[in-house]
C-alpha cells in the first residue's frame, strides 16, 4: 500500500504515519518513488496503536508490546492499565454527580449546602501533586538508556 492509501484507509495524516515508522510502531516496506509503501497489515497495526493510545497507554508502552513477528500483549500491564481506568472512571462518576447535584441543588448558595461542601471536601482530599516527569525520567537514546537531571 502506498503511504496516501494508508492515510486514507487509516484516517490518520502521513506526518504521523512518518512519526510511528520513527518510533517503530509501524515499518514500510520499502518505496515506491519517493512514496512510502506499506503491507496491508499496518492499518490492522495502526488500529491497535489507537486502541492502545485511546485506553490511555503511551507510545513507547505501545511500542514494547509489539515484535517483528506481531503483538506480544503484556498482560499484567493490560490489568494494571483497567485498575487505572476503573479509578478514573469512579473519579469521574463522582464528578458528574457532583454537578448534577450543584444544578439541581435548591439551596440560596452552594456554600450553605451539605451535599456541596461534603463533595468538595472529598474533591479537594483527592487532588494529588503530579510527579516530576524531568526528574529521574528514563530516556531511550540509541541502544543505551540514559537518566535525564533535572537542570
Amino acid at each position: 500500500m502506498d503511504i496516501a492509501e494508508v492515510v486514507k484507509a487509516s484516517g490518520l495524516p502521513a506526518s504521523t504515519l512518518r512519526f510511528y515508522e520513527e518510533k517503530g510502531l509501524i515499518q514500510s516496506s520499502g518505496r515506491s518513488g519517493l512514496r512510502r509503501q506499506f503491507k496491508a497489515s499496518v492499518i490492522d497495526r495502526l488500529a491497535l496503536i489507537s486502541l492502545g493510545s485511546n485506553a490511555g497507554f503511551s507510545l513507547d508502552e505501545i511500542s514494547e508490546m509489539f515484535t517483528f513477528e506481531g503483538p506480544d500483549i503484556n498482560r499484567a500491564l493490560l490489568v494494571a492499565k483497567a485498575d487505572e481506568l476503573n479509578k478514573k472512571i469512579k473519579e469521574l462518576t463522582s464528578m458528574r454527580e457532583g454537578i448534577l447535584h450543584a444544578a439541581a441543588c435548591k439551596a440560596p448558595n452552594h456554600f450553605e449546602c451539605p451535599k456541596f461542601l461534603r463533595l468538595c471536601r472529598v474533591a479537594g482530599k483527592n487532588r494529588t501533586r503530579q510527579p516530576n516527569k524531568l526528574k529521574n525520567k528514563t530516556v531511550k537514546r540509541g541502544a543505551k538508556k540514559t537518566i535525564a537531571k533535572r537542570i
